[in-house]
């Protein structure tokens, strides 16, 4: 799968990214606000991208890695992941290294990926859960109109609040 913004590609991960992948999902800053067992080994980066990979053929993910049209490494990635049963609701996840930021390249990825979701999807309802503390997140989402679920609660991340965008 192939996704073009002005700036951007977003594709499918391959083994090949295994080194972009170490780099994005170790990074100390990206994970301070995420609980995830980081990668620490080429090893387990390309166990995580085999993993992406069969979940993304069995149609329970959509994960994209986000590059310039001109440069080829990945930057970050995008995913609509956990979705529903009758797949009307998905979640959204992302990450992108901090060398990046404020340059609206979430942004851009994040209208793609949004547009593709309900249009090409047909998904009534995107999810996002996002640390408390992480204002550039929050920001982000609510920039597009999520709209914060002050009653819904993540129990397995505590420090999480979750947003929602209808159709």
């Amino acid at each position: 799968m192939r996704i073009e913004t002005n700036r951007l590609i977003l594709r499918n991960i391959e083994e090949t990214d295994v080194e972009d992948i170490l780099r994005i999902r170790s990074n100390e800053e990206i994970n301070r606000y995420i609980l995830r067992n980081s990668p620490k080994t080429n090893y387990d980066a390309l166990d995580f991208i085999l993993t992406i990979k069969r979940n993304t053929q069995n149609n329970e993910t959509v994960y994209l890695g986000i590059s310039y049209k001109d440069q080829p490494n990945l930057i970050g990635t995008i995913c609509l992941w956990n979705f529903s049963e009758d797949r009307k609701i998905a979640e959204v996840g992302y990450e992108l290294l901090p060398d990046y930021h404020r340059q609206g390249i979430m942004s851009e990825a994040l209208d793609a990926v949004l547009h593709f979701g309900f249009n090409e999807l047909n998904l009534q309802e995107i999810i996002a859960t996002t640390h408390q503390d992480n204002n550039s997140s929050k920001n982000l989402l609510l920039k597009y109109n999520f709209v914060l679920e002050q009653d819904k609660k993540d129990e397995d991340f505590p420090e999480g609040i979750i947003f929602s965008l209808k159709k």
